[in-house]
């Protein structure tokens, strides 16, 4: 069912569009972007636009198991189109199905857990904090980061590729290729190559099962929340999420600033030189960027901490995207309640910060007529609530953050346990209140 049941799902949802809302999805692709351009602009749209984010949600809307995520792209690819069709959001976010989990079988890796692999079918993934980068080696990835990667970084992170692990220094190999052949005779490393090579094939074919999502989406009349690229997000939570871990990165704060911090430049440096002009022929105008940060928040780490580590690298990413055509859109996980008045220090009316568990009220009180607000229903109100109890604490944030423009209801944080009918008053509020 792959191909042939996707474009029969899309036409069967188009004729539901245009019978239920007498426009083209066309039109309501349009309406909708017209509202997330405005909020962006901090104009006053016709409405307060909605959007809804997501990781496991489609798979607890369409009763099939987390797994599939991982493991059927196209019951999963049906599952995201069913679940925003039918509920009908502005925009639409999903996290979700983004690793082949046969990939993840091949490669093992260190840092997650998903569903259907180490966890069960109907688990969410847990990430996992691996010190993959030890104190003692920040002068040997600041000397030379591609080696670092190929022989320390990646065998740590992948349990596939632990045979990285005693290849030669490639630095100065120019004249010694025909010696280092022979490491590849070796059977850790015949069988290396036999898993890169399934591991690519089976990248292909989950590839080629998936489609296009954010095509079929404009097709049935819904442009996505945001992209990918740009110049990144925060450098600190590269090194906190895939190098030091949590904990190294935090202790490396006091025991070796000076390195963490040439760290987090060069990263920055490299994402700067790298980045790419936003794509004119991908879908949503402006385009925007999706940004997650992960440690910038009150509790973990201080206002001064905040100041030195974290801020500077983040703003100078988001002003090179910026630069580049995108609109950066900062997830502000946990609580940024005494960081707001940083965000003033960004272009007016080119970013959107999406708030998690901060006070809204103050964030807009703040930022109004500088940066258009997201957020912030909690995902514990729309798992264990009742539909009037989502509508209510919808309707306040509209009146409130919506006057005079620049908001946009959403979820605070991940939705994979709501109840349907819950997000359904959630979207269905922002059609019947208004500022």
């Amino acid at each position: 069912m792959a191909a042939t049941g996707t474009a029969q799902l899309i036409e069967r949802y188009r004729a539901e569009a245009e019978r239920k809302h007498g426009k083209s999805p066309e039109q309501l692709y349009e309406e909708r972007e017209a509202r997330i351009r405005d909020a962006i602009a901090l104009r006053q749209p016709d409405r307060v636009p909605v959007r809804m984010g997501m990781t496991y949600f489609p798979a607890t809307y369409a009763g099939i198991p987390k797994s599939v995520a991982y493991y059927d792209a196209a019951a999963w690819h049906q599952a995201v189109i069913k679940t925003v069709c039918e509920l009908e959001p502005d925009v639409y976010m999903v996290s979700g199905g983004m690793s082949p989990g046969t990939v993840l079988d091949l490669l093992q890796p260190t840092q997650t857990k998903w569903p259907g692999g180490p966890l069960p079918p109907n688990s969410s993934h847990q990430a996992i904090d691996v010190e993959c980068m030890k104190e003692s080696e920040y002068d040997l990835f600041l000397a030379d980061p591609t080696d670092f990667t190929i022989r320390y970084l990646l065998p740590r992170a992948y349990g596939a590729l632990a045979p990285l692990a005693g290849f030669p220094e490639i630095a100065d190999r120019f004249f010694g290729v025909t010696a280092v052949t022979e490491l590849f005779t070796r059977p850790e490393y015949r069988e290396l190559g036999r898993k890169l090579v399934r591991a690519g094939r089976e990248s292909q074919k989950w590839r080629l099962a998936s489609g296009n999502i954010e095509a079929d989406m404009a097709a049935v009349g819904f442009p996505p929340s945001g992209h990918m690229g740009g110049a990144g997000g925060a450098p600190f939570d590269m090194i906190s999420d895939f190098y030091r871990g949590m904990r190294g990165a935090m202790t490396d704060m006091y025991r070796c600033p000076d390195k963490l911090l040439a760290a987090c430049d060069m990263l920055l440096q490299r994402r700067l030189t790298h980045a790419l002009p936003a794509n004119p022929n991908m879908p949503g105008n402006p385009k925007r960027v999706f940004i997650a940060l992960h440690r910038g928040a009150e509790g973990f780490m201080s206002r001064k901490q905040f100041e030195k580590f974290y801020w500077p690298a983040l703003k100078a990413a988001m002003l090179k995207s910026i630069e580049l055509g995108f609109v950066p859109m900062p997830f502000c996980e946990g609580r940024y309640g005494d960081r707001l008045e940083y965000l003033l220090e960004l272009p007016k009316g080119k970013v959107v910060a999406h708030f998690d568990q901060t006070d809204m009220f103050r964030a807009k009180e703040v930022l109004r007529d500088h940066v258009c607000i997201m957020g912030n229903v909690p995902p514990s109100l729309l798992q264990v609530a009742s539909p009037s109890e989502v509508e209510e604490y919808c309707a306040k944030l509209i009146k409130v953050c919506g006057k005079g423009g620049g908001f946009i209801l959403t979820n605070g944080s991940s939705i994979d346990e709501a109840k349907p009918k819950n997000i359904k008053a959630m979207i269905e509020s922002a059609k019947k209140y208004s500022p």
